[in-house]
């Protein structure tokens, strides 16, 4: 075990009088927080370290607020502020975003979905249902746990002034702008950035400020939503954390959708504090278009800085909101050079052609069906493609064909569910472990690449008609990340007309014949 899992072991155990049974670290996310789940004789709790212990006491000072206000927010345990860690009461691991996803799905298989707003675009309508209950959360947590709220334990800022945004405008044009190379005046863009911050400092700003709420940071638990990541929470405008809800990238909400919702939120708002609906309006596309900017420079940072290409694919769809935001007149206050540089962004095809958007989503992959042939094709029209898994602990599958050459990608630096008791009786073909192994980010970068390479060689070889190539996947085992490799690695090539798949699992084969 690692010092982290040690010192969240000893707090399990001084908190509920027993060790833990089983520990496993949970997917990361954008931050640099970590998370374990902790099975115990009695329950699972959530165990939470990070290094920053300013950050640590504002989310446990604010989770106290919140439920002093009734909000559902998960209950802190224990803590223990040397070590950096504390534990929380365990809400599951489907997010608003994965319970839309899923339903969006189920509606496109021919399950039921309703039409909300003008009907022009659907949305389940258990879907819409918790985020009109997520959204009457909101006001509650902006007013009245906002007047329970120290605001002097927020961290960075004690609110979302100018500095504060300054910094996100800067975010933004430092890991956005300059790395996507989007040419601009700096000094005008600069001035613009100023008119902005203008604009969105005469708003209200007496409010709590949830800073990051959107989809990912919503959990559904029985139908209803709750609320983390939060520690980042401030004084500030009723404006900003509905526009992130709404206006959050990859769940891509209608425009008619993001009507129905805000006109909700405000008759809600108005239940609990008298808004004035027009001026709220007025400055409300303003915080949308700071929280767009705000999100692609963190996309840029994560994706070209960090090259974790996976939050690449959320470009276009800040893009799609920029453009509409443009084509309906929503911005501009006179921002010439930000409304020309967000023209030049919004027409530049590589945002959303490059290669690590291009690539297959990986999760999207894993759902297809596999129309693959477990024995070799004849047809000399067809490249046919033999993908592998195999155990380390054997040696490299030969090559049948006498082709030679190929790929041998190495599985054994991804995170292995073999490790854990309830994984090791399945293998990469059993749903648990896909899920497992798709909601960590560098196994779909791992799969990303590997993509990239083959389709590479792909390509070049029907081109030059020749008639096999070898894929090969290995781990420690041979049964849960190889086997989930080559599976998604068989689905992705199993869409082209011009390659036939060859699919084997050998150790599977062995040890199951």
């Amino acid at each position: 075990m690692t010092n982290i899992e040690n010192n969240l072991a000893a707090l399990f155990e001084s908190w509920c009088g027993e060790a833990p049974l089983a520990m496993s670290k949970l997917p990361g996310s954008g931050s640099y927080r970590s998370y374990y789940r902790i099975n115990g004789k009695h329950g699972v709790v959530i165990g939470a370290h990070n290094e920053d212990i300013r950050e640590n006491e504002a989310f446990i000072a604010f989770t106290t607020g919140f439920r002093h206000a009734g909000v559902p927010v998960p209950e802190v345990l224990a803590s223990d502020p040397v070590n950096r860690i504390y534990l929380l009461s365990d809400l599951g691991d489907v997010t608003l975003y994965q319970f839309l996803t899923e339903k969006r799905a189920e509606g496109l298989s021919g399950q039921r979905s309703s039409l909300v707003g003008s009907g022009v675009s659907p949305l389940p309508s258990e879907v819409m249902d918790v985020y009109k209950k997520a959204i009457a959360w909101l006001s509650v947590i902006q007013v009245k746990a906002g007047a329970l709220i120290d605001y002097t334990l927020c961290y960075p800022r004690a609110a979302f002034d100018r500095q504060s945004m300054m910094w996100d405008l800067n975010y933004f044009k430092y890991y956005f702008l300059k790395l996507a190379k989007i040419p601009f005046d700096e000094q005008a863009l600069e001035d613009d950035f100023a008119g902005l911050c203008d604009l969105l400092l005469a708003a209200d700003a007496g409010f709590f400020l949830f800073r990051d709420f959107q989809s990912r940071n919503i959990m559904v638990v029985h139908g209803e939503p709750w609320f983390i990541d939060y520690q980042g929470g401030r004084k500030g405008a009723l404006q900003y954390d509905v526009a992130s809800l709404l206006y959050d990238g990859k769940a891509d909400l209608s425009e008619p959708v993001r009507m129905e919702l805000l006109d909700f939120y405000l008759d809600k708002l108005e239940e609990i504090y008298p808004v004035n609906r027009e001026k709220f309006l007025n400055v409300y596309y303003g915080f949308v278009l700071i929280r767009i900017l705000q999100a692609l420079g963190a996309y840029g940072f994560r994706g070209y800085y960090e090259q974790k290409s996976h939050f690449l694919q959320s470009i276009p769809f800040a893009l799609k909101n920029l453009k509409h935001l443009r084509a309906k007149n929503l911005v501009g206050f006179g921002l010439n050079t930000l409304m020309e540089v967000i023209d030049t962004m919004v027409a530049n095809e590589k945002l959303y052609n490059q290669e690590s958007v291009k690539v297959s989503n990986v999760n999207d992959i894993i759902n297809k069906e596999l129309p693959v042939s477990n024995s070799l094709k004849s047809d000399d029209h067809k490249l046919t493609v033999t993908i592998h898994s195999f155990s380390f602990k054997r040696s490299i599958p030969a090559d049948a064909s006498g082709n030679g050459g190929g790929f041998v990608f190495d599985c054994r630096a991804l995170p292995n569910p073999g490790r854990l008791e309830e994984y090791k009786h399945l293998n990469g073909k059993d749903q648990p472990v896909i899920d497992y192994l798709k909601n960590y980010p560098e196994v779909n970068e791992f799969l990303a690449n590997v993509f990239s390479l083959v389709d590479q060689s792909v390509k070049t070889y029907v081109a030059r008609d020749f008639q096999n190539l070898m894929v090969s996947f290995g781990c420690t085992g041979g049964q849960h990340r190889s086997v989930y490799c080559a599976e998604t690695m068989a689905k992705h090539l199993a869409s082209s007309e011009k390659v036939h798949v060859n699919l084997r699992h050998i150790e599977q084969e062995i040890t199951h014949p």
